[in-house]
């Protein structure tokens, strides 16, 4: 117990190291969830001896169904589990986070959304293994999962069950709170800007498109993780794909130019700046914009990977490693690279400039595809559709459980109906006063979540190494299925 508490402590003191050397360095505060998700996210990946690269050919292995058991529980597949957590963090933000992040921090802030998506592998698969290794299954078939679980129960575990208790409910509460906003409203905002463009109408009623969105939305989120894991498991690869073929469409155009844009990231990821705030600057965008795309070190994930159909908690943190990586290394470096060779980040435009003083991020990104292909807008709009539907599908689920877990089981039909109505709501009233202040209790899940994550990782460890020696005599390729 000790130990574990003289390396919390080291944690700490280098979270502080952070923000004072760095801010006295070049005259900028480091936010404190910023460098708690840096050191955390460097910390777990040593202890886990870089997890992150050395089983992802295993983890694909299990995402095609390798490794099923007659003793996998659970209610959805593994690969289901990862299409319902990266429908929550595909979205919105790779498209406006990223180009919020560098017409902020420059072009270096891609370099460290990169580094964020890197070391969120580690995160990510922490928190997931946890998720399952105290899930709960409910008596109404439902299982309870995430933060809220691994905080409480597993605190409990390490003789801390009232501190347990207390992270937890505020976990949740933030977690409500971030669903209603990050996950809904600011999907909503980014989205109606975009399709406000394309469809006149909405610029007169843009109620309609609140009620267009609520109304499929509900169809979704009554149905629960089933029916969301359904609708997820088809739209995600067919959204990602039909993103991506977009972006090669705009590198193909400016290949010759694409080495330069990859050196230009990384000189700016390194030399100070004072337009972009110097390195840290850069840092710091890359940093909070990559959690709010992959939402690595959040706690979120756990909560749809807690209803996998496998055997090993481990097995299903290996999956989540998936998450970043497709997430914020490859799709954000995609959009990152059309923003810098296109340069809608510099501005030029009254528009552009209008869009990134108000950080419509989606605006500023429909504005880099439209200079390679006047009708790609049009097209980005229904990219942006989808991507603010799947998220809203999923963090409607983060925030129902979230919901139960402090107010029970029966009132949760009143948390979907807050939902929808929300949805509405975000159309016809200016809420950027919520969505700022839902974003900074998003971020602040954070605090809660890493904290269990580092007295936990001893276990997690453990666990990884058990699994590693099963793997390496050959005693999990006897337990599977085979087809």
């Amino acid at each position: 117990m000790n130990e574990m508490f003289l390396s919390i402590n080291s944690i700490f003191e280098a979270i502080l190291f952070f923000d004072i050397f760095f801010g006295t360095m070049e005259g900028t505060s480091f936010p404190f969830v910023v460098s708690l998700l840096i050191v955390g996210g460097v910390y777990l990946t040593l202890k886990m001896g870089f997890v992150n690269l050395r089983m992802f050919g295993h983890s694909l292995a299990i995402v095609r169904g390798k490794y099923k058991t007659r003793e996998d529980k659970g209610l959805i597949s593994p690969f289901q589990s990862l299409a319902t957590a990266l429908s929550a963090t595909v979205g919105i933000g790779n498209i406006a986070a990223v180009s919020i992040a560098i017409s902020l921090g420059g072009a270096g802030a891609a370099f460290w959304m990169i580094m964020a998506g890197f070391l969120g592998m580690t995160l990510k698969f922490t928190e997931v293994t946890l998720s399952l290794k105290y899930r709960e299954f409910l008596p109404d078939g439902t299982i309870m999962g995430g933060g809220m679980e691994y905080l409480s129960r597993g605190l409990a575990d390490k003789g801390m069950e009232k501190t347990g208790k207390i992270m937890a409910v505020v976990f949740a509460f933030f977690m409500i709170l971030g669903a209603l906003g990050a996950g809904n409203t600011f999907q909503i905002s980014q989205s109606l800007a975009i399709m406000q463009g394309q469809i006149p109408l909405l610029n007169e009623f843009p109620w309609v498109f609140g009620v267009v969105m609520a109304g499929i939305t509900g169809l979704v989120i009554i149905g629960g993780i089933k029916r969301i894991a359904h609708v997820a498991e088809k739209i995600v690869p067919i959204m990602v794909i039909f993103y991506l073929l977009m972006v090669f469409w705009v590198l193909g155009t400016y290949f010759t130019a694409i080495p330069d844009a990859f050196v230009l990231i990384f000189n700016e990821a390194f030399t100070p700046t004072a337009v972009t705030g110097g390195i840290f600057g850069a840092m710091i965008q890359g940093f909070q914009r990559a959690v709010f795309s992959n939402e690595a070190g959040l706690g979120s994930a756990g909560i749809a990977h807690s209803a996998s159909r496998v055997k090993y908690p481990i097995r299903q943190g290996l999956v989540s490693l998936y998450e970043p990586f497709i997430d914020t290394v490859v799709v954000c470096t995609m959009t990152a690279l059309v923003i810098i060779l296109t340069g809608s980040y510099l501005g030029g435009t009254e528009a552009l400039d209008a869009a990134i003083a108000a950080k419509q991020g989606a605006v500023i990104t429909s504005t880099a595809f439209g200079s390679v292909v006047s009708w790609f807008p049009t097209v980005l709009g229904f990219a942006i559709f989808m991507f603010a539907f799947s998220t809203m599908i999923s963090w409607a689920y983060y925030g129902e459980r979230a919901w139960v877990y402090i107010f029970g089981l029966r009132t949760s039909i009143i948390y979907k109906l807050i939902f929808l109505g929300f949805i509405v709501i975000a159309t016809i009233v200016d809420t950027g006063t919520m969505v700022d202040f839902s974003s900074i209790l998003f971020l602040a899940l954070a605090i809660p979540n890493i904290f269990g994550l580092l007295i936990m990782s001893g276990d997690v460890r453990k666990m990884l190494t058990e699994y590693m020696r099963k793997l390496k005599s050959g005693e999990l390729d006897d337990e599977a299925i085979r087809d």
